[in-house]
């Protein structure tokens, strides 16, 4: 089994693909992509934690 740390040989080219888009941005395209970005790791934190509590029988599931 592999290290959590260690990514797949999939996950990896998906990482250099994404750099190869990104080099083509220029400042503004990139400020807006960074901040869409994290945006939607927030949401994403947000979904896991609601998805965690409700798994854990802490609170009924709400759909964001």
């Amino acid at each position: 089994m592999s290290q959590p740390n260690e990514l797949s040989l999939e996950q990896q080219f998906s990482i250099k693909s994404f750099e190869t888009q990104v080099q083509n941005l220029d400042r503004e395209q990139a400020q807006q992509f960074l901040v869409q970005l994290y945006r939607q790791m927030i949401v994403q934190e947000a979904t896991y934690k609601n998805l965690l509590k409700h798994q854990w029988g802490l609170e009924p599931y709400k759909a964001e």
